[in-house]
Order: C-alpha cells, then structure tokens, then sequence
C-alpha cells in the first residue's frame, strides 16, 4: 500500500501522512492495488475493524463499538416520495452519533501508532465530536479549532470528552487553515478530516457494510461539504468491484444546499474547477463550506459513476427532516436530510427510474443540531396556539348556530376545560368584536357578529387551501 495523487498518479511512502502532491498539488489518497487475486478476508461481526485487511496497516487497534450500522427499509418514507425501493444507512447508531466515529477510530489508532500524545482536528462538529471522545478513550490531548457557526449540541459533546477547544474563524474553512498552521508548527498528530486521507479510508467501510447488508443499490444519494464523504462511499464500491466481490457500481447523487454550492456548479455549469462560494449561507451546518478542500475528489466519484449532482433549499431540507422523523422514527441533522430532499426532487422531475433503488446515507443525529431543536420548540409553541384558536373557532361555530352562555358552552365543549377558560375566551372574542353580550332570563348571553361570521368564512376559505 502506498499513497497516490489522484491527479498525477504520483506515488508517495505512507509516512509522513500528506493531503496534496508535491509535483501538481493534486489531493493524495491511500492506493491498496487491490485485484481479483488479492487476499482478502472479512472476519468478526459487522463493525469497522471487521475490513481491518482492506484498511491502512495500523498496530493499535482502539474502538468504542462503531460500524455495523443498521441499513434501515424506509417503506413509509419511500411511498411518500414515490420511489419503491428506498434504505436509510443510519449512522447515528455509531459511538457519539454520527459517520465521524469511523475515522476517529482509524485516526486516533494511527495516532497512538506513531507515538503522538496530542491531536489537532478543524472541525464544524462531529468530527471534532467524535475526535474529542476516541481521544478520550485513548488517554490523549484533542484539540479542536471550531468556527464561529457550530451546532452547540455538538460542541457540548466536545466539552464532556474533555477536549480543548478553540474558536477560529466564520466557518470551517478557516478553521481548517488554523489547525493546519498549528500542527506544523508543534508537529501535533493531523486529525482534520480534509487534512488526512485516513478518513476516507475510514469512511468508505460505509459502503462495504451497504454491500453486506444489501447488495449494490442503483443510486447512493450522499450530502456534500467538503466533497470527502460522498468519495469514500464511491471508493468502497469500486473497490469491491475490483476484488470481484461486487458485479456493478452504483449511481453516485451529490446533494448541496443552495447557499453552497460549489461542488454541484462544477457538473450544472459546466465549470472547469470548483470555485470558492462567497457569502455562502446554510442552516446545514454540517455541509457549510466555502471552498471544498475534497471537491475533486466528488466530482471524480460523480463523474466516474455517471451520477447526478443538486441543490436543495433550506425550507427542503428542514420539511424532510421531519418527514424522515415522522414516517420512519429516524431524527436526522439537516445535512443528512438533504438527501431526502434531493431524492424527492429526483423523483418529481422523473430524472431518476421510480423503481430504482436507493440509499441515502443518514451521517448524524438531529439531536446534534440546535436550530432545529429551536425550530420544533417553536412548532410546539405554534401548536399550543393553534389550540387556542381551535377553542375560539369552536366558540365561534357554536354561536353561529345560536346564541348561549358560558356554563351551556362549557357543557357543548366536552368540559375539556375550567369554566373560567371558557368565560376568559368569551371576553378575548368580545373584545376584537367577534361576539357580543346581553342580558337574557337573568343570564349572560352571547351571539356571534357579522365580523365574528366573516372570521369563520376565512378559516374555512384557508382549510379549503391547505
């Protein structure tokens, strides 16, 4: 095994680990030289370091259990969309809830390998995450540079493994800079994802258990950032392919947010390189990135397996996030659920078959992800007001049918509430004119008003919308 520019086709020594060629700066990657007649030996239960022979030799074996992932049917979520066949490779069953676990395992066991006892990692959040818990297990020093926009439930996962974290920059393509500028200046073990071509290694196991689990699907839809995951996966299957072990390839789907989207332009405008994104903007913190560091290496995994690339809004995004929640009980981070997002667009503009198989690759828990815990709060608080003006319009409903008081309302209701609930929607309704008060038999009696018969013609004008 040797590293080898994908540009180029330069070769390279393992160590010392290196991203870029120092004849054409093309990025490097890990060159197994794999055949139908190499010896290969899967081994153990499904878990990462059951493919230890096809990864990059290390003597230290750590692990907290990850890999072995469930590949989960989503046959709710796929009626939904109209695709028949549709699986969710659900990664946040790993460690500390995300895909990231995968190359913190291979990473920090490099680590310990080459006698490093700190390690620097740039990272938006689970890497630095799932970096911060593998060192902990290790006994070793993390030290992750966050950007300014990292999803806080990531970051308190960091601060509970006891890492020492550092804010540097808007996102992650300055904090990436800053830990590159640290580690050569204190020698530090680079454990950046886009800085050490480990993690692809590490990643494309995805694809392996995929197989194990399933088979070769027609599509693997894949979110994109910096452009190294949706790689990984596509090298796992051609490497397969190359042991003889898989017949076919999959169709590689490269999905990005609007805000962007720098990757996806390459294929779409039929750009020559990947240009930097300025103001780029998303909710998807995960995939926020400016200037894809790995961005070649996707287009070459789109490019080779004929696959697609797209973009999806934020407003996308966030609706199948909760669509994958509801219909399957899997809560998603937005980043994953762009690929939703995408495959539903897919289908509805019938550029892929509707009995095409698919998988979309789930990379981490909702959980994580602040803003849309923030979002479903505010759901909630919705949801509560929306009780109350279903109490009004019920008010309003009866009242059109006849005049009444307060105690025959509260028994029409179903006593569902107090008394005093009921008297303090009569005097809200009274009070923007929808209803109005008179004496009657010794009694308060209320009647609905042309304004309050008006307010019931819009409600029903809106559900008729909805």
């Amino acid at each position: 095994m040797s590293l080898r520019c994908v540009q180029c086709g330069s070769k390279f020594p393992l160590y010392p680990l290196k991203i870029k060629c120092n004849k054409c700066g093309g990025t490097v990657e890990y060159d197994s030289d794999l055949s139908r007649n190499s010896k290969i030996k899967f081994s153990g239960q499904m878990r990462f370091w059951r493919y230890r022979s096809l990864l990059p030799p290390v003597k230290h074996v750590l692990s907290l259990g990850e890999g072995g992932t469930p590949l989960h049917k989503a046959e709710r979520l796929a009626k939904s969309v109209g695709l028949k066949e549709l699986y969710l490779k659900d990664e946040t069953r790993n460690p500390t809830n995300s895909y990231r676990d995968r190359a913190a395992a291979l990473l920090t066991s490099n680590a310990i390998d080459l006698h490093h006892n700190t390690l620097i990692c740039a990272s938006n959040g689970n890497m630095g995450a799932s970096m911060a818990a593998y060192s902990a297990k290790a006994g070793l020093t993390c030290h992750v540079i966050v950007p300014k926009l990292v999803d806080v439930g990531k970051l308190a996962q960091m601060l509970a493994y006891d890492a020492v974290i550092e804010e540097f920059g808007e996102i992650l393509d300055d904090s990436i800079r800053k830990a590159e500028a640290i580690a050569k200046e204190t020698g530090w073990y680079q454990a950046t994802a886009e800085l050490n071509p480990l993690a692809v290694e590490a990643q494309k196991t995805i694809s392996y258990e995929i197989y194990e689990q399933f088979g070769v699907p027609n599509l693997l839809i894949v979110s994109m950032g910096s452009g190294g995951t949706i790689y990984s996966l596509w090298k796992g299957f051609k490497e397969l392919k190359q042991l003889g072990i898989a017949k076919s390839l999959p169709k590689m789907v490269g999905v990005q947010p609007e805000g962007c989207a720098s990757i996806t332009k390459v294929l779409t405008e039929h750009l020559t390189k990947v240009e930097k994104t300025r103001n780029p903007s998303t909710r998807a913190l995960a995939i926020l990135v400016a200037e894809p560091l790995q961005g070649e290496l996707a287009i070459k995994a789109l490019r080779e397996s004929n696959g697609l690339a797209l973009t999806v809004s934020d407003a996308e995004i966030f609706a199948a996030e909760l669509q994958i929640a509801k219909l399957e009980g899997i809560f998603a981070e937005p980043a994953s659920s762009a690929t939703i997002a995408a495959l539903k667009k897919l289908v509805e503009e019938g550029k892929i078959g509707k009995n095409d198989s698919a998988v979309c690759l789930i990379t981490g828990s909702g959980l994580k992800a602040t803003d849309v815990l923030q979002a479903l709060t505010k759901k909630q608080k919705t949801a509560v007001l929306g009780l109350e003006l279903s109490t009004k319009e019920k008010i309003l409903r009866a009242l059109n049918e006849k005049d009444t008081y307060g105690y025959d309302l509260w028994k029409m209701l179903g006593k569902t509430m107090t008394r005093a609930a009921i008297y303090q929607h009569l005097s809200e309704l009274s009070e923007k004119g929808l209803i109005v008060g008179y004496e009657k038999e010794r009694k308060k009696f209320f009647k609905i008003t042309q304004r309050g018969k008006k307010v019931l013609y819009a409600i029903d004008e809106l559900k008729l919308l909805l």
